[in-house]
């Protein structure tokens, strides 16, 4: 294990509109021992109030992904894309040689949470593009994002794949890796590797390694399987 992040530790924005907890540099929070792992750059847990947003603004050279917990994403982009993202799916935005979009709570009474994940792209300007998939469990390891869009997954420019784990009390996974980076974000529930516990919003970063995480209550994650790089 080379990497622990709590969830209690993380950077935190607050606004009038929004609470976001960082778990790597973002913004107006640093700190030079979470600047992200390999291609992995940002994780956002953002929690935002009935009707607010993000303005429109632009980005460009990234991988963008959207992973709605609760409520439901009201999305614009200068693709001409208008979609609603709800819970439970997953978006994936790659900006390219540039785009501009929106994201706004689409409910009037409901707050929304969803993680917004950036990864470097292994490409630089590309043609924007989008997508957006509800993706059904599968197995215990089931593929959200992968660079070829394999077992209906979405597809991004790098080669790096997201996953979600699922587990039962007292089941078993085993993260192994060999000289690749790898990195798991508890969305909710927890569990034991033996060498820590981790609970929602707690993070396990690890390389060249076999960690094998128990749940000891009903576990959702998502697990990052990235490339032998450094984007520092």
């Amino acid at each position: 294990m080379r990497y622990y992040r709590r969830a209690k530790n993380r950077g935190t924005e607050q606004l009038s509109w929004l609470t976001s907890k960082h778990t790597f540099s973002f913004g107006s929070y640093y700190d030079p021992n979470h600047m992200g792992i390999s291609a992995l750059r940002v994780i956002n847990d953002d929690l935002v109030s009935p009707g607010a947003g993000f303005d429109t603004h632009g980005h460009r050279d990234m991988e963008i992904i959207s992973y709605v917990l609760e409520g439901s994403i009201e999305h614009r982009d200068s693709l001409g894309n208008r979609f609603i993202i709800p819970a439970g799916e997953v978006q994936r935005m790659s900006a390219g040689t540039g785009i501009t979009h929106s994201e706004f709570n689409h409910s009037g009474n409901e707050s929304l949470r969803f993680l917004q994940i950036w990864i470097q792209p292994n490409v630089a300007g590309s043609q924007p593009s989008y997508e957006q998939k509800s993706i059904q469990q599968s197995d215990v390891l089931t593929p959200l994002v992968t660079p070829d869009g394999r077992d209906g997954s979405l597809s991004m420019q790098q080669d790096a794949s997201i996953y979600r784990l699922q587990l039962a009390p007292r089941e078993t996974f085993s993260l192994a890796k060999s000289n690749r980076p790898g990195y798991l974000h508890i969305l909710n529930g927890g569990g034991e590797t033996g060498q820590c516990t981790l609970s929602e919003g707690d993070g396990l970063g690890i390389l060249d390694e076999k960690i094998t995480i128990k749940a000891n209550q009903p576990l959702s994650a998502l697990w990052f399987d990235l490339p032998s790089v450094n984007h520092s």
